[in-house]
């Protein structure tokens, strides 16, 4: 099982960046794509997720508008392309797979129990320059 991040780097306030997940090893369509962020001194923060049966996808409200998800069950990989990018934003960014658990609990588990995923990546680093 892998779980292979890319696309991260060095953008000025306002650019972007097109991040990857690139899966192998497991039903793909069985699962959710989490991206999660840790930035140095605090705690991991779920930013995004996407269920890839059908794509239903989630947002936090600190990237709603500014980042988008989505899955492409052909080459296993989920991509998060984020725009107007913060320095805030910076961070390392990871993505984690959460077996699908159904809809109520993915809700609850995309964000707030990244304790409940079964996979995660290594991690890219995205910074952001004011």
């Amino acid at each position: 099982v892998q779980l292979v991040e890319s696309g991260g780097g060095l953008v000025q306030a306002g650019g972007s960046l097109r991040l990857s997940c690139a899966a192998s090893g497991f039903a793909f369509e069985d699962y959710a794509i989490g991206w999660f962020r840790q930035a140095p001194g605090k705690e991991r923060e779920g930013v995004s997720c996407i269920n890839n049966s059908d794509e239903d996808a989630l947002y936090a409200d600190s990237v709603k508008g500014r980042f988008s998800i989505s899955t492409d069950n052909a080459k296993n990989t989920v991509y998060l392309q984020m725009n107007s990018l913060k320095p805030e934003d910076t961070a390392v960014y990871y993505c984690g797979a959460l077996y699908y658990p159904g809809p109520t609990t993915y809700r609850e588990y995309c964000f707030g129990h990244p304790e409940e995923y079964d996979y995660w990546g290594q991690g890219t680093q995205v910074t952001v320059s004011s």
